[in-house]
């Protein structure tokens, strides 16, 4: 009975398949004890992935977001006795105005966490195609080190300004570089940045997310490396686990590999959002609680898991 905080559905995400419905129901027979459902934010026009400029206005997309929420919220009770379902957002952090956005939504709605994350630097996506990932190094000044200084700035300020109790896949700015697997060696401009960053997180206690996309994507090591995992470890640091599944294909897909990964790094306790734990936080309604990655070993989810 693990736990994934970060999903998507292709009915409130373009680049993603399946209803909610469905993505909650496989779930459930996959075993999960807390399954987190975290669409992204509605944005701007000029910030739309290419799937959605074709069938979005930003009026519309903003309404499925809204629309999301009301069908979370009714998952969550008819899926009650079998599964707890969180429920969150994924944020963006591409220029002032999502700022506003993110504002805009904590004040309309009550969310029992919230992931931040960082998908963009220079406003140009770093992690949906290579032609993208390139613009945004040339932006940078051309070189991988370059953007990865560029984005861990980006990403400090995402978290001075949000505090996101989880923050997302904190190293995806490897996936597209050519130094996917290279653990930043050589790059200290980037680690400064990067145990700058950590140091903040762990400020105001909060929880990296382990993610297994990596591992789908063809990366070594989920996201964060072990570097990173180990630097925060080091910090008194705590982590959740995640799919970041785009359909029901991709639920608890690599989550073998992730335990492993959890065994190597040392990790010896993984946290989960839990509605029962009393917030640290006054904008989200639940807290963390955890599992010894002894107990968490013997769970019979991993007999069944790939």
């Amino acid at each position: 009975m693990p736990y994934s905080h970060h999903s998507h559905s292709g009915q409130f995400c373009g680049h993603a398949k399946n209803t909610l419905e469905e993505v909650v129901q496989d779930a459930i027979a996959k075993g999960f004890h807390t399954f987190a459902l975290t669409e992204h934010i509605p944005r701007p026009i000029e910030d739309f992935y290419p799937e959605e400029a074709d069938s979005h206005t930003a009026e519309s997309l903003a309404k499925l977001f809204d629309d999301f929420l009301v069908e979370a919220a009714r998952l969550r009770e008819a899926y009650a006795p079998r599964i707890k379902l969180l429920i969150g957002f994924e944020s963006e952090w591409i220029r002032p105005s999502t700022h506003q956005i993110i504002q805009g939504i904590m004040e309309r709605y009550t969310f029992d966490f919230f992931m931040g994350s960082i998908h963009h630097c220079h406003t140009i996506p770093i992690d949906f195609d290579r032609a993208t990932y390139e613009k945004a190094r040339d932006a940078a000044g051309g070189t991988d080190e370059r953007l990865f200084e560029d984005y861990f700035d980006e990403q400090y300020g995402m978290l001075q300004a949000l505090t996101p109790p989880v923050v997302g896949h904190f190293d995806l700015i490897r996936l597209l570089s050519d130094h996917r697997d290279a653990d930043f060696k050589g790059m200290d401009g980037v680690w400064k940045r990067m145990q700058r960053n950590l140091e903040y997180i762990a400020s105001y206690d909060g929880v990296l997310e382990l993610n297994s996309a990596g591992l789908r994507k063809g990366l070594a090591e989920p996201y964060p490396c072990s570097p990173v995992c180990l630097a925060f470890l080091r910090m008194g640091g705590r982590f959740v686990m995640s799919d970041d599944s785009h359909g029901t294909d991709q639920i608890a897909t690599n989550y073998p590999r992730l335990l492993q990964y959890i065994r190597k790094v040392g990790i010896n306790d993984v946290f989960f959002v839990d509605k029962e734990a009393a917030p640290n936080d006054s904008r989200i309604a639940a807290g963390f609680s955890s599992i010894t990655v002894d107990k968490l070993i013997r769970l019979p989810f991993w007999t069944t898991a790939q």
